[in-house]
């Protein structure tokens, strides 16, 4: 059966995934819409489907102008104005190409110089629909540009439901990916960053259910965004019809202008639907991002180890050589050399741009603390932050205008810095050079890429097309991570925004992992990496293991339970290893060589989420192959309550399952039903983890 089929009768496409399908057509007026998302339908059975009904049809309502294929109504997904005044489209099909499972369907405006192709693609291997739009002006050279002023990747429709509930992230720095579950309004509910970075606050991807969807059970629309800057997601529920929602970057107030002969190209906004509830989905969205978004994504992600937590700004040669051999005793594969390097860099008020190694620092340059770190048996990375300025800095003088500025307004600092403008050609071939420059001249094999503060005072003096720079900065970014990976196929690439704040499709195309908070309290982070996992996979999630007290927050937690949860992803390490004692260090090497021996299952397998943090218990569970790896957390203790077994999911009742490390057996059945007997240790922030084999039945 093809991915793709094309209906004549009815002009319809009809997109098949494993376990659903997607469909729309072209009314009387050439006009996409939407007839079906959900379960997997045949050809026959989509050309039975009613076209979505239309219940207010007073003289007060008309179609909605420049949707996507989406409901018709409310905020446009596509919004235009011509050199008339004119607003709006109206449709013209022109024709369509389909080529294995990418679909494109090309229109035209009926009376203005503008073509618009509708993208879709779906795989053999998964769910995710991937869907993003072009424009195109087919004008003369000397026609007047089109403005845009909004202008959506897509727009998706949910089929009728009697309830509805909207799922999507809230927080803000160091609390980021807090799970927000809610029945939204009737009227729009709009969903944005307009920071210029995709956010603390929130994140590009939403999911929908009908108000009874579990982790493990119900129908779940869910939607994400691959744009690393400001972006909007604006959710439909009219007081009848069905819920949809339109997204893509940029936000409100945005003007851009599209010359003859150019064209405009939108990020994927990529939906899957799935009925076995949001874990389900998850699971989904992790496949495809290891399958068709990460540039490695057969590769096990290093132990790394971070000096930023011990040393802060103060670094040099012989104290971060000392600080290898510490972290290379641990088990650690790569070093990362943090902020200081460079510059006057003494403190977060000066240097920032001045990308020298500093001298007095690093006599001779970084070599020789490379060369140490790979004769400890580590490779080497380096934090930079290309994208920022202080104003105290040789770049700054010399170059003033780089900046994102507006005539006649202060410059405003945040962290001390500004942001330079990299939709400027010469801004971003100035970053490209100098980076290309350091990772030839030095055996570099990971970039920790960092973006410290939000846009501010965002123009760009002289354009005549200043919002581009919103669009702009972020391509330009994508296209130096791009050649920087071209030209040096053995760096590996950290995306880091003061913690999780760019986290989203887009960076992790160009990027191997991300620093998912700067909070690494464990207890925060389970809650952190629950609402990180809902999209993303634990391959990406990069988690440390830092003192206690914790520095931000200052609570005590043991050292198990640190590993325990930063196990559960990409596992780093970044306490001050100089304060730890033998004993502490014994157990973290042994620690560490116990995630080693899971590391595969982890960081490629299929998870679970047992519970919700701050239950009596919770736990993650991975499945790759017959492996099973199972970390569990009790947060606190209450007495006379004895916390619930964890039960395993998707276990087979007829098989039987070896714990690697005692060596008992379990009947799948018997987990099935009564869960899993653990060995926590007394006390609050008990944890656990286990390693079971399947065994033939």
């Amino acid at each position: 059966m093809p991915l793709v089929t094309y209906l004549a009768d009815r002009r319809m496409w009809l997109l098949r995934t494993p376990g659903s399908c997607y469909a729309f057509a072209l009314d009387a007026d050439d006009r996409p819409c939407h007839v079906h998302w959900g379960p997997p339908l045949t050809a026959e059975q989509a050309l039975t489907v009613p076209p979505a009904p239309r219940r207010d049809t007073s003289s007060f309502t008309q179609p909605g102008y420049g949707e996507l294929e989406g409901p018709g109504f409310g905020a446009p997904s596509l919004r235009l104005i011509y050199a008339d005044h004119g607003e709006g489209v109206e449709w013209r099909h022109l024709d369509h190409e389909i080529d294995g499972g990418r679909l494109s369907v090309r229109f035209a405006d009926r009376h203005h110089p503008l073509e618009i192709t509708l993208h879709y693609r779906v795989h053999d291997d998964g769910d995710v629909i991937e869907r993003w739009t072009t424009l195109r002006h087919t004008g003369a050279d000397d026609a007047e540009p089109i403005t845009l002023e909004r202008c959506d990747s897509a727009a998706w429709t949910l089929p009728p439901r009697d309830g509805v509930r909207l799922s999507h992230m809230v927080g803000g720095w160091s609390a980021e990916n807090q799970v927000r579950r809610e029945e939204p309004p009737v009227g729009e509910t709009v969903l944005t960053s307009r920071r210029g970075t995709t956010g603390h606050h929130a994140n590009p991807w939403i999911m929908l259910d009908d108000g009874t969807a579990t982790e493990e059970r119900g129908e779940v629309w869910s939607a994400a965004l691959a744009w690393s800057g400001s972006w909007r997601i604006t959710v439909q529920r009219p007081p009848f019809d069905a819920v949809g929602f339109t997204g893509g970057f940029g936000h409100e107030g945005l003007r851009l202008r599209l010359a003859p002969g150019r064209s405009w190209h939108t990020p994927i906004f990529a939906g899957v639907y799935g009925s076995a509830g949001f874990g389900a989905v998850s699971r989904a969205w992790h496949a495809y991002t290891r399958r068709h978004v990460l540039p490695h994504p057969d590769e096990l992600r290093p132990v790394v180890y971070n000096s930023w937590e011990a040393t802060g700004f103060d670094v040099d040669l012989d104290g971060q050589v000392r600080l290898a051999d510490r972290a290379a005793a641990l088990g650690a594969e790569l070093f990362v050399l943090d902020d200081g390097w460079f510059g006057d860099r003494s403190s977060d008020r000066a240097g920032l741009g001045d990308w020298q190694v500093n001298p007095e620092r690093f006599p001779g340059g970084l070599n020789k603390l490379i060369g140490a770190v790979r004769q400890r048996g580590m490779r080497f990375g380096l934090w930079v932050e290309p994208e920022m300025v202080n104003p105290d800095s040789r770049l700054y003088r010399e170059h003033p205008d780089w900046v994102l500025h507006m005539p006649h307004r202060r410059r405003t600092t945040l962290r001390n810095q500004l942001v330079l403008n990299f939709a400027r050609p010469d801004v971003a071939a100035w970053a490209y050079d100098w980076l290309d420059r350091l990772l030839s001249e030095h055996g570099i094999d990971f970039l920790k890429w960092d973006f410290n503060r939000a846009f501010t005072e965002a123009g760009w003096p002289g354009q005549d097309d200043p919002g581009r720079l919103w669009i702009d900065h972020v391509r330009n970014v994508y296209a130096i991570m791009d050649r920087l990976r071209a030209a040096h196929p053995g760096v590996r690439i950290e995306a880091c925004a003061g913690g999780g704040g760019r986290t989203d499709l887009g960076v992790l195309n160009r990027t191997d992992q991300i620093w998912t908070s700067d909070n690494t309290d464990a207890v925060d982070r389970l809650v952190i990496q629950h609402g990180f996992s809902q999209v993303y996979p634990a391959g990406t999630m990069v988690a440390w293991v830092t003192d206690s007290p914790n520095p931000l927050t200052g609570r005590l937690v043991p050292l198990r339970f640190r590993f325990h949860v930063a196990m559960a992803g990409v596992l780093g390490l970044g306490g001050d290893l100089s304060a730890w004692d033998e004993a502490e260090l014994a157990e973290a090497a042994e620690l560490v060589a116990e995630y080693k021996r899971i590391r595969p299952v982890v960081q490629h397998g299929a998870l679970h989420r047992l519970g919700t943090p701050g239950e009596s218990l919770s736990g993650v569970q991975y499945v790759h192959g017959d492996d099973i790896v199972i970390l569990a957390y009790r947060v606190k203790t209450r007495f006379g309550h004895h916390a619930a077994r964890l039960r395993p999911a998707g276990m087979d009742p007829d098989a039987r399952y070896r714990d690697v490390v005692t060596g008992r057996i379990h009947h799948g059945a018997v987990l099935a039903s009564h869960g899993l007997e653990l060995d926590l240790p007394q006390g609050d922030h008990a944890s656990a983890q286990v390693h079971l084999v399947r065994q033939d039945p």
